[in-house]
C-alpha cells in the first residue's frame, strides 16, 4: 500500500490509510515537486505534459536536490536529476555555484556542464571544474587500472618475436621451450622454435580516437576522454584524440589532463565526419600498426559516401578500423543502420560498447583478434547481427 501510495500520489487524507510516516510524506513531497502526479476523473496522468512544483527558484531547487540525496540512493538521484534537467530549467540554474554544490556528480552532469561551458559565468567556472574533476577521478579510479593492464598485457604478447635475429633471442625461454628436442648424442637441443623480443620502437601501436561530439554522443565523449588520457600515459602506444562536429579539433596535446580535454570539447551541433576522417587519415604513418576507433552514431547524411571511400582506403592499407555506436552504459543506441550495414560490407565491425568492456576491446584489437568473435562471446550484437 505504501509503495502504491508513493507511486500514485494523492492528498494528505491518504497518508493514514497507506501507513505512511513523516519521512514518507517528505519523500512524497520531493516526488510531487518534480513529477506533480495528478488524477483527472480517476485517470492517472504520467510525467508527460506535467509541470514540476518547484517553479524557477534556485534556492528551492537546491533544497530539493539536498532532499532527494537524503531520501534516495545515488542511482535514483541521478535519474531524478536527469528528469529535472528537462522539466525544471535546471540547466540555467546550474550556472550558480550553490546549485552545483548540491548536485550529485555523474557522467550526464559532466556532459551538461561541458555543453554549457561557453555560457558559464566566471563565478561558477571553478566550481564546474571541481565537479567535472570529481567525476573524472572517480572514472579513472574505476577504469584506469583495467585499461593499463589489458593494453600492457596485449602489447607484451604482441612484441614477442617468434623469428628473432641472433642478437634478439631470449635464450632462457628458447631453451625451456625446446627441452623436448634434446639430442643426447650431441648433448644439445634442436631449437625448432626460437623466442625473442624484437627491437622496441617508441610505440608499438598507433591509436586514433575519432569522436563525434554531437549532443547524442555526450556520455561517449566523457568516457572516451578518460580512456584517451589513460592510453596517452602508456609509452608503448601513440594516441591521438580528435573530436568533431562541423569543425575538427585535435585534442591530442590535452591528453595529459582529461578535465582540460573535456573543456576543449564542444558538445552539440551538427557533424562533418568526412572532414574529420580526412584529418585523421593524414595522421596515419604506419597503417599496419594503426587502430582507428570511430565513436559515432553514424548519422552523417550526405557525408556517408565520401566517408565510406576513406574508410575503405584505410582498411585496404591495413588499418584496423572499429566503429563504436556508443561508449556508455545506456544500452542499445540510436544509429544509422544503413551506414552500419555499409561498414559491414567493408568488414568493419560496428557496435555499442560499455566502458567496462572497452579495455578488453583495445586488448583484442592490439592482439589482432577477430573483433566480431570477441563481441559475440560477450553477447554484443554487431552490424553483422551476431551475438553469443
Amino acid at each position: 500500500m505504501r509503495r502504491w501510495r508513493l507511486i500514485l500520489g494523492g492528498e494528505v487524507a491518504d497518508y493514514a490509510n497507506a501507513g505512511m510516516s513523516e519521512a514518507d510524506r517528505a519523500i512524497d513531497k520531493a516526488l510531487k515537486a518534480l513529477y506533480n502526479w495528478e488524477t483527472d476523473s480517476g485517470v492517472i496522468e504520467g510525467r508527460a505534459g506535467q509541470r514540476g512544483g518547484l517553479g524557477s527558484s534556485a534556492p528551492s531547487v537546491a533544497r530539493w536536490l539536498g532532499d532527494i540525496r537524503t531520501y534516495f540512493p545515488s542511482s535514483v538521484v541521478r535519474v531524478m536529476q536527469q528528469d529535472a534537467l528537462e522539466r525544471l530549467n535546471l540547466r540555467q540554474m546550474l550556472l550558480e555555484p550553490e546549485m552545483l554544490r548540491a548536485v550529485e556528480p555523474d557522467v550526464h552532469l559532466v556532459a551538461t556542464l561541458i555543453a554549457l561551458k561557453s555560457v558559464i559565468p566566471n563565478k561558477t567556472k571553478d566550481t564546474a571544474r571541481l565537479v567535472v574533476r570529481r567525476v573524472v577521478e572517480d572514472l579513472e579510479q574505476r577504469l584506469a587500472n583495467p585499461m593499463r593492464q589489458a593494453v600492457a598485457g596485449a602489447l607484451n604478447r604482441a612484441i614477442r618475436n617468434r623469428r628473432p635475429r641472433h642478437n634478439e633471442i631470449d635464450w632462457n625461454r628458447t631453451i625451456r621451450l625446446n627441452l623436448k628436442h634434446y639430442q643426447p648424442a650431441y648433448r644439445t637441443i634442436i631449437p625448432e622454435t626460437r623466442v625473442g623480443y624484437g627491437r622496441r620502437r617508441s610505440s608499438l601501436r598507433d591509436i586514433i580516437l575519432c569522436i563525434d561530439q554531437s549532443g547524442s554522443m555526450a556520455s561517449s565523449v566523457v568516457y572516451a576522454s578518460v580512456f584517451g588520457a589513460v592510453l596517452a600515459s602508456l609509452q608503448t602506444v601513440k594516441t591521438h584524440m580528435i573530436v568533431y562536429d562541423t569543425s575538427v579539433v585535435d585534442l591530442t596535446d590535452e591528453l595529459n589532463d582529461p578535465v582540460d580535454l573535456l573543456f576543449g570539447a564542444q558538445l552539440g551541433g551538427g557533424n562533418d565526419g568526412d572532414r574529420a576522417l580526412a584529418y585523421c587519415e593524414k595522421l596515419i604513418e604506419r597503417p599496419q600498426e594503426t587502430i582507428f576507433i570511430l565513436i559515432s552514431d553514424l548519422y552523417e547524411g550526405p557525408n556517408i559516401p565520401p566517408m565510406l571511400k576513406r574508410i575503405a582506403r584505410m582498411v585496404s592499407a591495413g588499418v584496423q578500423f572499429i566503429a563504436l555506436l556508443a561508449l556508455d552504459d545506456a544500452g542499445t543506441p540510436s544509429y544509422d543502420k544503413q551506414f552500419a550495414a555499409s561498414l559491414a560490407d567493408l568488414n568493419v565491425p560496428a557496435f555499442a560498447c560499455t566502458p567496462d568492456l572497452f579495455p578488453e576491446l583495445m586488448a583484442a584489437a592490439i592482439n589482432r583478434d577477430d573483433i566480431r568473435s570477441w563481441a559475440a562471446a560477450r553477447n554484443i550484437v554487431t552490424n553483422r547481427g551476431q551475438a553469443g
